[in-house]
């Protein structure tokens, strides 16, 4: 007997390896899958951040272009403004003397006012020809001022 029971207990040892041997099997299967998905998952997030990559190069070279084109806008709008204070200052320029001119024309005596009740009626007549014998046509300084033009 105990020959058949050293040979029942190597059929069992045989069984046991057999049973281990396909848990590790099994082990080694369901390892592999889920090293498999694990990659897949791994490549997804790789082409997901590749797309995202790509979408925000787009986006900065749409931001790049809309800055370049907002600047050149920017230096457009700034020379022009640059030509309006100058004009501006040519303008205020005139301004000053033309009135300089009004004040020197009011200042000297005798040269629109008329004392003389007949002188008047006689430059009355003339007005239309002689404009600047006229105290109809009294001369005021210009009013401007750089608020004007802003």
């Amino acid at each position: 007997m105990a020959s058949s029971s050293g040979a029942s207990s190597g059929s069992e040892g045989d069984d046991l390896q057999q049973v281990m041997d396909q848990r590790k099997r099994k082990r080694m299967l369901s390892n592999r899958e889920s090293a498999r998905r694990s990659r897949m998952r791994k490549q997804k997030h790789v082409d997901d951040l590749m797309a995202q990559v790509g979408q925000l190069t787009n986006e900065n070279n749409q931001i790049h272009t809309t800055m370049n084109i907002t600047l050149q806008h920017y230096m457009n709008i700034e020379a022009e403004n640059s030509v309006l204070r100058a004009q501006m200052a040519e303008l205020s320029h005139r301004l000053e003397s033309l009135n300089g001119i009004i004040n020197y024309i009011n200042s000297t005596t005798g040269l629109f006012e008329s004392t003389d009740q007949q002188d008047t009626q006689t430059h009355d007549d003339n007005n239309f020809m002689n404009p600047w014998s006229s105290n109809l046509y009294v001369n005021h300084p210009i009013m401007a001022s750089a608020d004007m033009f802003m």
